[in-house]
C-alpha cells in the first residue's frame, strides 16, 4: 500500500487527511500549528517537522495550502519537498492555486523525476468530511493511475481534466460558478426580504424548479438559523476569483459578472467578514440594501 504525506491541515486538510486514515493508508502528517497533528496523531497518524522530512519517507506528498507562495515554498523552498524527493515520489496539490505556478511546479520538480499533479478539489468542508468531493486532476495519466486508490478515499468524482495546470483552470472556473450562485442566493434572499415575502418560502418554492443548485439545497438553512460560520472561508473565496482574475487578464478574456462578484467578496474582507463562510456575502447585500435576513432559530 502506498505511504502517503499530507502537507496543510486546514478545514479542508484534516478532513481530507483523516479519511486517508480511515482507509487504512500509512499516513505522515505535518501542519505549521501543532493542534492538527496532535489530533491525527492520536487516530494513527505519524508527524514529520519540515516537508522535506515528509518527502523523505513516503510514496505520495499531498499538499493542501492557502495560496500560490505556500505551495512554492513548501515544494521547491528551503527545507522543501524538493529537497529529499527521489525519482518516482509523486506529489500532489490539493490546494486552489494559479495555473501557471501548477505548471511551473510541474517543470521543476520533473527535473528531479517527480510527478507533479495539480489536484483542487470542490465541495466544502461537507464533502472533506464524507469523502464526496470533486477532484480535478491536471498532470500525467500515469501518476494519476498510481494515485487514483487515494484519491478515491478522498472524493467521488475523479475528472482527468488535462497537462499540468488544467486542475487549476478547472477549479477556477468552478469557482466563477460558486461565487456566481452564492452572490444570486444573496441577492433573491435579500429581494424577497425587502419586498415582504419570507425568504424561506420563497427559497421552498423555487429550488424544486429551474432554480435548483447545490446552493440553494445546503446553504438557506444555516443562513436562516443564523449560522455564517464556514463552510469555505469567503476570504478564501476572494482569493480563489482574484486568480480568476488574473488568469482572465493574461489569457484576454472577458468576465464582466465574474469582476463584480470579484468586487462584492472582497468588500466582504474590507467589512471584516472575511472568516465567515463565502455564503455570507449576502452580509454585503444587505447592507447595500438597509435589510436584513431573520434568523428562524
Amino acid at each position: 500500500m502506498l505511504k502517503i504525506g499530507y502537507i496543510g491541515l486546514g478545514l479542508m486538510g484534516k478532513s481530507i487527511a483523516r479519511n486517508l486514515l480511515k482507509a487504512g493508508f500509512p499516513l505522515i502528517v505535518h501542519n505549521r500549528s501543532r493542534a492538527a497533528v496532535e489530533e491525527l496523531k492520536a487516530e494513527g497518524a505519524a508527524e514529520a517537522f519540515s516537508p522535506a522530512e515528509v518527502a523523505s519517507q513516503v510514496d505520495v506528498v499531498f499538499t493542501n495550502l492557502p495560496d500560490s507562495p505556500d505551495v512554492q515554498a513548501v515544494a521547491l523552498g528551503a527545507g522543501g519537498v524538493i529537497e529529499t524527493a527521489r525519482p518516482g515520489l509523486i506529489f500532489v496539490d490539493n490546494s486552489t492555486i494559479k495555473p501557471e505556478t501548477a505548471r511551473y511546479l510541474a517543470a521543476e520538480l520533473a527535473k528531479k523525476g517527480v510527478f507533479a499533479l495539480d489536484a483542487p478539489v470542490s465541495g466544502g468542508d461537507i464533502g472533506a468530511k464524507n469523502a464526496t468531493l470533486a477532484i480535478m486532476v491536471g498532470g500525467e495519466a500515469e501518476a494519476l493511475q498510481k494515485v487514483m486508490p487515494v484519491l478515491m478515499a478522498m472524493g467521488k468524482t475523479i475528472t482527468h481534466v488535462g497537462a499540468a495546470g488544467a486542475g487549476q483552470v478547472a477549479k477556477a472556473a468552478n469557482q466563477i460558478m460558486v461565487a456566481a450562485q452564492m452572490v444570486a442566493m444573496g441577492e433573491l434572499l435579500v429581494f424577497s426580504q425587502k419586498a415582504g415575502v419570507d425568504p424561506q418560502k420563497v427559497v421552498q418554492a423555487i429550488k424544486g424548479g429551474a432554480a435548483q443548485c447545490w446552493t440553494l439545497d445546503v446553504k438557506p438553512p444555516r443562513l436562516f438559523a443564523g449560522n455564517r460560520a464556514p463552510g469555505f472561508k469567503a476570504h478564501m473565496q476572494a482569493k480563489d476569483l482574484n486568480i480568476v482574475m488574473e488568469t482572465a487578464r493574461a489569457y484576454g478574456i472577458p468576465l464582466p459578472a465574474t469582476a463584480e462578484n470579484t468586487q462584492l467578496f472582497n468588500a466582504m474582507l474590507q467589512m471584516g467578514m472575511g472568516e465567515l463562510d463565502n455564503s455570507a456575502v449576502l452580509g454585503v447585500l444587505e447592507t447595500l440594501a438597509g435589510v436584513s435576513l431573520p434568523s428562524h432559530e
